[in-house]
């Protein structure tokens, strides 16, 4: 439950990263920028529910890490 919940976390600001990345290309519209947000969510959430349920432990963890890398790559990058 820790790893999914640190995932979760990790996962909001990813998702409003991945947003605002989608804004800033020339030509995006709002439609454009809410279906980002609503594909990386879902699969925010569905790798939540996986993490929580049925992955194993070691494999939830580098999940874990891996978002965590992600995100804070995201970060610097901006």
């Amino acid at each position: 439950m820790i790893a999914a919940a640190l995932l979760a976390a990790g996962g909001l600001v990813m998702v409003l990263l991945t947003m605002a990345k989608v804004r800033e290309r020339r030509g995006a519209t709002g439609r454009t920028v809410a279906l980002a947000g609503v594909i990386t969510f879902t699969l925010l959430a569905v790798l939540c529910l996986l993490v929580a349920t049925v992955l194993p432990a070691w494999l939830s963890w580098s999940v874990v890490l891996v978002i965590g890398a992600t995100v804070s790559v995201m970060m610097l990058a901006s």
